[in-house]
């Protein structure tokens, strides 16, 4: 894991744990978005279309055996899906920006469900300066719901109807490789959505992304 992020990622999850140090875990998670923000922003400019479709470890295991444009799509809409849904309780960034038709999505889940080949034509239709749009918006919807968090609600899980609400939208998929998410993400309170969803998540995705792109530009 890249030094800084790895730093600023401890630190941060020190920090949310007193009431005292609350405001500054934030400020550092904070930074080290904006920070994995940049690297993710840069692949806007180096790469070609193309690059945002490909699989080069296409045959792994891990997070790299995606493409770059699927690694941003998931990233965000598990954002959007936590922050909106199970936390702040209103409409997913999604859909009141109405980024299915923009983005050209042919689907409006997390895309856990997608695998190999699929995942690369998936890539193929997203409109990628919409996809950035998005990804943008929800990371700033995010941060503004987190300044407003209270300490005392970081132990709060997220209650049945949320649940249950999560559940009728359909945005995560029924497959296997997806439906795991809602007993996991229902499973944590406010505080462990915050340390995996909204920081080591990306820092994994990202790194994975690095990862491609090296490879494509090799």
């Amino acid at each position: 894991m890249n030094k800084e992020w790895s730093e600023l990622n401890k630190s941060m999850q020190i920090q949310l744990r007193k009431k005292d140090t609350y405001k500054s875990g934030i400020d550092i998670l904070f930074k080290l978005r904006d920070r994995l923000m940049e690297t993710l922003l840069s692949f806007k400019e180096e790469l070609e279309r193309d690059d945002f479709n490909a699989i080069p470890f296409i045959n792994a295991e891990r997070y790299h055996s995606k493409t770059i444009a699927y690694s941003l799509w998931h990233i965000f809409r598990i954002e959007d899906i936590v922050a909106h849904t199970l936390i702040n309780d209103d409409e997913q960034i999604f859909f009141s920006g109405n980024y299915k038709d923009r983005i050209n999505s042919p689907i409006i889940t997390t895309g856990n469900e997608l695998v190999g080949q699929d995942i690369a034509d998936f890539s193929a239709k997203l409109n990628i300066d919409e996809l950035y749009t998005y990804i943008s918006e929800v990371k700033e919807s995010t941060e503004l719901i987190l300044s407003q968090l209270p300490f005392d609600m970081l132990k709060n899980k997220v209650s049945p109807e949320r649940k249950d609400r999560l559940i009728s939208l359909n945005t995560v998929s029924t497959d296997e490789n997806a439906s795991w998410l809602i007993n996991y993400w229902c499973g944590k309170d406010i505080r462990g959505l915050i340390q995996m969803p909204f920081s080591r998540h990306w820092i994994m995705h990202t790194e994975a992304c690095l990862r491609i792109k090296n490879k494509l530009k090799k």
